[in-house]
């Protein structure tokens, strides 16, 4: 999956949805799209990063809830988030994780 492909997946056609899978250069790819875009605004104008960060707040959560499905966790795995500095690491290597939804070649 491509950037452009994985942007478009996570805000136009599932940008509130919850339920399946997301595979890891779904999730990856659509995280380095808000980085880049979320560091270019900042540079802009804070209250543009800031709009957009808060908008992409669904996205995010909706293709990060679909990630831990593909790694056979529940959603519930964001809550460890909350823990100080351990809870990212968790959560990134959950992330960075093989997937159990097989992948179709393109």
């Amino acid at each position: 999956m491509q950037i452009q492909e994985s942007v478009e997946i996570c805000v136009t056609k599932k940008y509130a949805e919850f339920t399946g899978c997301a595979s890891r250069s779904e999730y990856w790819w659509f995280v380095l799209f808000l980085i880049v875009i979320n560091a270019l605004l900042g540079i802009a104008a804070e209250a543009l990063a800031a709009a957009f960060a808060l908008a992409m707040l669904v996205p995010y959560f909706a293709v990060g809830t679909r990630r831990l499905r593909d790694t056979g966790r529940s959603p519930w795995w964001w809550a460890i988030g909350l823990v100080p500095a351990v809870g990212a690491i968790v959560l990134i290597v959950f992330f960075s994780q093989r997937g159990t939804t097989p992948t179709t070649p393109t």
